[in-house]
């Protein structure tokens, strides 16, 4: 079910200076990949999330509008098409563009700003928000008062507890405790 190869990248996002925190202790991770073509589907992503202590899962698409969670981490498995996501807000200097395919998955780490910026007709994504966080709330990037309230939640959300399921140096959970706080 789970393809073996695999693949990894991961990147910090940091902090936009302005409205959005990011994260500057959480690294984004994009597994590619983590299904084959025959394999992929809504219900082995919302599987796999559960495995790995991921829940209030969601089918649909991204929205695309740029927005945030703070008091959850959130892993959105793509099991159709493909879209272009961009993370960290529109500010040169933090903004990165990923494009998820059909059996790629990405973590979002508490804080940061993601939103679609395209996609193919095809393309469809299980959301998924970790169990230890808080109920996920929705954030916008509109001012300091919402961003200082951000920011506290984020201090408060763990890694959260996944099992090795999937991936290299001892699974998810492994790869989040490895690379957090290496800010650069």
């Amino acid at each position: 079910m789970v393809s073996n190869n695999v693949k990894i990248e991961n990147f910090f996002v940091r902090d936009d200076g302005q409205f959005l925190p990011n994260n500057n202790n959480l690294p984004v991770i994009v597994y590619r990949q983590v299904f084959d073509s025959k394999s992929v589907s809504a219900s082995n992503w919302e599987q796999l999330f559960k495995q790995n202590n991921f829940g209030k899962s969601w089918r649909d698409g991204i929205f695309s509008f740029h927005h945030y969670h703070s008091t959850a981490h959130e892993a959105l498995g793509c099991y159709g098409g493909r879209a272009q996501v961009r993370l960290g807000g529109d500010n040169e200097q933090v903004l990165k563009d990923v494009e998820l395919t059909a059996g790629d998955c990405i973590l979002i780490p508490a804080g940061v700003a993601h939103k679609n910026i395209g996609q193919d007709g095809d393309f469809g994504v299980v959301g998924a928000y970790d169990i230890d966080g808080k109920n996920y709330d929705m954030n916008y990037g509109k001012n300091d008062e919402e961003r200082r309230k951000a920011e506290e939640n984020i201090k408060q959300v763990r890694v959260p507890r996944m099992d090795p399921v999937v991936g290299e140096n001892g699974g998810l959970i492994q790869y989040w405790k490895n690379a957090r706080h290496q800010d650069t």
